[in-house]
């Protein structure tokens, strides 16, 4: 049985972790495949300014099945930084392994140890595979309601 690892993204993923974006973004969310320079630009920038955000990857085998990213803001009435845990994402030949819960509690962990205020997150009203990950995982829903404008 292989042992997965689960860290910090760094300088050697840019080119798997911009493959397994894509397909988070095309094939999982059905939306059009991104520029390369674009999204590879935005790996590249997390990883040179930690302040913005972390990406965290699963690893096995020497192959990345995972990513999870957190975008940092903060919370005025708590004074203190939050996450905004903007993606998770598990290969979809990897899931039932745990991978997705173990992304999730490395973010968890770092958030902790930072002491950020909170970290927050969204899905799909109708992705019940996520809804019930994170039940699992002590995720409630908010008070607040989610607005978006384009």
């Amino acid at each position: 049985m292989s042992t997965v690892l689960y860290r910090k993204a760094d300088t050697r993923d840019l080119s798997p972790l911009y493959e397994l974006m894509v397909q988070y973004i095309v094939v999982f969310y059905k939306q059009p495949e991104p520029d390369e320079t674009e999204l590879k630009q935005l790996i590249t920038h997390l990883l040179n300014n930690p302040a913005t955000g972390i990406q965290f990857v699963a690893e096995k085998d020497g192959k990345l099945i995972g990513f999870a990213t957190l975008y940092f803001t903060f919370s005025t009435l708590q004074v203190k930084r939050a996450a905004i845990l903007n993606d998770l994402f598990v290969l979809e030949s990897s899931r039932g392994e745990k991978a997705g819960q173990e992304l999730f509690t490395t973010c968890l962990t770092h958030i902790r140890e930072q002491k950020f205020a909170y970290m927050t997150w969204e899905t799909a009203k109708d992705n019940q595979i996520a809804q019930s990950l994170y039940n699992k995982m002590g995720g409630k829903e908010s008070d607040w309601m989610v607005y978006e404008i384009e």
